[in-house]
């Protein structure tokens, strides 16, 4: 591969990555991420790359070290500006038939080198312009960045009532899905005006052979040091162990980072002593994943005691509801609320100084490692985040 293909297969494959993940990757990827990329690629083009070329292209594009050498083939090559440039599916055996002369990848490299000659062009034609032309070009180029920069601190507060679950609406409104389950993704729109998420087997934690991975996780990118990020459920009422459903903040969206996760979860787990189910709010925090750290408890808030017979009791009060995260710098408070209305206010059930910098938030639904829970829908109602001054 000469230097100039060179330049374009790591710029594609750097749009590849962002097509994907729904933001801009800058290390090389793990590899389930790789994984999950390779199924992506395969599910939207109909054509393969193996999750292990995947990963060494990302050694090669993403490291900073392009020493060592990768030299994809024109049809990976084809297969990649497809994925970017959304062509049609088809599979091999047709593109072998119709398109062996690998077009998305010349069309797109002839796109790319487009950019690249039309900036020298332009300052080309700058120097031979007149210096109040020079000038009317600064002032423009001030007024879109101060434009930019007051959008973005307009744009750090955001709310998503759920009534538009396309995926594009979604993913316009900034909002990125991670490990879809297809299934029962395209079940989150049975309740007219709320997100539902179903408590499928999962967890952001490792354990034993289990890789750490929440399907259907629904992200997006947090923009403020300080902030406050909340979420309405209604009728959620988890009946076995560990369904939950709640507020994730995180470093990365391969849980390799520090986390924090606030939810309302059942608890059947007592260490072998005899005691009734209960319905609890509790906040977990960890340092980092993999088997050998395990995650530390912040708050363990008993919300019911479960029997029959306070069973409705406990749907009622379950109607609607809230869960909320305020972050003031390393400052950290969990709050919740609930009842048969909206009417009620916050509780604040654990405050605590945490030295962690979230990149994510996201809302999630699972029901642990557990293999016999029943999968059951969480509805978000609502989802905000808002910006908060930063004491």
């Amino acid at each position: 591969m000469n230097e100039s293909d060179k330049s374009v297969f790591i710029n594609l494959f750097k749009e590849a990555c962002e097509n994907c993940f729904g933001y801009k990757i800058t290390i090389p990827l793990t590899e389930p991420d790789s994984k999950y990329m390779a199924n992506k690629i395969h599910e939207q083009t109909g054509l393969v790359i193996g999750s292990k070329s995947i990963k060494n292209y990302s050694l090669f594009a993403l490291s900073g070290d392009d020493s060592r050498p990768e030299n994809p083939s024109t049809a990976t090559l084809d297969t990649l500006a497809r994925f970017v440039l959304d062509a049609p599916y088809t599979d091999e055996p047709k593109r072998q038939e119709t398109e062996s002369d690998y077009p998305y990848w010349f069309r797109y490299r002839s796109r790319y080198t487009e950019k690249i000659t039309r900036p020298k062009e332009f300052l080309a034609n700058i120097r031979r312009s007149s210096f109040p032309y020079l000038i009317g070009l600064v002032i423009v180029v001030i007024f879109y960045l101060m434009n930019a920069f007051f959008r973005k601190e307009k744009n750090v507060s955001f709310t998503d009532n759920f009534n538009s679950l396309i995926t594009d609406s979604l993913y316009v409104k900034g909002w990125i899905v991670r490990d879809a389950d297809t299934t029962w993704w395209n079940k989150r729109d049975v309740k007219p005006g709320h997100l539902a998420l179903y408590t499928l087997r999962g967890d952001n934690w490792p354990l034993g052979t289990n890789q750490a991975e929440i399907q259907n996780l629904l992200s997006r990118k947090v923009n403020s040091e300080c902030f406050s990020v909340e979420i309405h459920l209604s009728d959620f009422v988890p009946h076995e162990n560990w369904q939950q459903a709640g507020i994730l903040l995180s470093e990365d969206l391969s849980f390799s980072g520090k986390m924090i996760r606030l939810s309302i979860s059942y608890n059947d787990f007592f260490g072998g002593y005899s005691k009734p189910p209960e319905i609890i709010i509790q906040a977990i925090s960890s340092s980092q994943s993999g088997p050998r750290s395990k995650p530390e408890e912040l708050a363990h808030f008993p919300l019911f005691t479960i029997d029959a017979a306070n069973s409705q009791l406990i749907e009622q009060n379950l109607a609607k509801s809230a869960l909320k995260i305020e972050k003031e710098g390393t400052h950290y408070r969990f709050l919740y609320t609930l009842g048969s209305d909206e009417g009620f206010t916050f509780r604040e059930i654990a405050s605590f100084d945490y030295n962690f910098k979230p990149e994510f938030v996201s809302v999630f639904s699972i029901q642990g490692w557990a293999d016999t829970a029943a999968s059951i829908p969480a509805y978000f109602d609502s989802f905000s985040i808002t910006r908060l001054d930063c004491k």
